[in-house]
């Protein structure tokens, strides 16, 4: 009689404990459905229609700049503006003007060291020449650009074939305007031509001697062209030699030189 009350007494706990453990087991696939379902909402691709605003919007961004932008950028010398249109990759960076210069060109005619650099970096063409047959490499030689030369010879690759409208290539005018510090560049880089001659049969050191007025600049030229190893035998349209024309001229320091090099 005693274990009978016990049991009844204990019934109802074990029955509580059933229940609790029941309701538990049916709580819990309900927690795992909630779960997977936020993780379907999140992996969800997005829809047709949101790709399509996002292709809209880049198209938007790529067409904001028309023809010519580049040019009125760079000559008005504003880098920014210039920096994004460069950041557009449907423009053409090496559009032209009525001059057929391109924005480089006119960087380099300008000077804008900065803007410069920036157009190489991004592509553009030194090769590429005016009406006038200049290019930004031959421009920038001959007109004693000397960091900008310098960037370009080390960051791209000249054409040496191409020549300006008298035939020659960019140390024969840098010779010829006195930039000493461009054509010990050029000599330094090795790829230009020491003996390249013009239209009219000049050399690089046929114009150092022959086309200018044998002062000190030149006769540092006329050294330096001699160091790298020129050819002084050379004879231009005429029939001349650079020492020809260092005797007629009576450059004494600049004939004697020329005789030491060919003895």
């Amino acid at each position: 009689m005693k274990n009978f009350k016990l049991n009844l007494v204990a019934l109802p706990i074990a029955l509580l404990s059933f229940s609790v453990v029941l309701s538990a087991c049916q709580t819990e696939p309900k927690q795992v459905k909630t779960s997977q379902s936020s993780t379907q909402e999140k992996i969800q691709p997005p829809t047709t229609e949101s790709t399509k605003e996002s292709t809209k919007s880049e198209e938007k961004v790529q067409m904001t700049f028309t023809t010519g932008s580049l040019i009125q950028a760079v000559s008005e010398g504003d880098f920014d503006q210039t920096k994004e249109i460069l950041n557009s990759p449907a423009y053409l960076i090496d559009e032209v003007n009525e001059k057929s210069e391109t924005p480089l060109l006119i960087a380099v005619h300008q000077n804008q060291i900065p803007i410069t650099k920036l157009l190489i970096d991004a592509g553009a063409n030194i090769n590429q020449q005016d009406v006038i047959q200049d290019s930004p490499y031959l421009y920038a030689g001959a007109q004693g650009r000397t960091e900008i030369l310098a960037y370009m010879l080390a960051h791209t690759t000249p054409d040496q074939s191409v020549y300006n409208r008298f035939g020659g290539n960019a140390l024969i005018p840098a010779v010829e305007k006195g930039h000493l510090d461009n054509v010990k560049l050029l000599l330094a880089d090795k790829r230009v031509a020491i003996d390249h001659q013009n239209k009219f049969g000049y050399t690089a050191l046929i114009e150092a001697v022959g086309l200018r007025d044998g002062s000190q600049i030149y006769q540092e030229i006329v050294a330096e062209l001699l160091r790298n190893g020129a050819n002084s035998s050379l004879r231009d349209n005429s029939g001349r030699t650079a020492l020809d024309y260092a005797n007629q001229l009576g450059y004494g320091n600049i004939a004697q030189m020329l005789r030491t090099a060919n003895s």
